[in-house]
């Protein structure tokens, strides 16, 4: 029987994410879509990660190119098309060579119109 120690397991590149969800509230048409994910290597080997995917096409997610190394972190930058109205809850699926290789973070909110120029009398 083999037994595994902490160490070992501890081994190779693990993601940590600072949050899983990312909630704007509410903003207005046309307001700052972007928000920021922070990913932390946990683990004892570098971490890649292969690709972002947004949920749609109004969800753009951008990943870092460069190995996070153990210890640093980095951001994952999403940007949502805030000129869609309503309610939204969109995904990016982060996939990385970590040993739970794929992470799922989401992001929220609610676009109301802008208010009419009000005209001078």
């Amino acid at each position: 029987m083999a037994f595994i120690s902490a160490q070992e397991v501890a081994n190779g590149p693990l993601i940590s994410l600072d949050k899983t969800t990312h909630d704007y509230g509410t903003i207005t048409q046309g307001g700052n879509g972007a928000c920021e994910f922070t990913v932390t290597n946990t683990g004892s080997e570098p971490l890649i990660i292969y690709s972002c995917k947004g949920s749609c096409g109004c969800t753009v997610p951008k990943c870092p190119t460069e190995p996070v190394l153990p210890g640093e972190t980095a951001k994952i930058k999403v940007k949502y098309d805030t000129n869609r109205l309503g309610k939204f809850t969109k995904s990016v699926t982060v996939t990385s060579n970590a040993g739970a290789s794929v992470k799922t973070v989401k992001i929220t909110g609610n676009v109301i119109a802008t208010a009419p120029e009000q005209s001078p009398e």
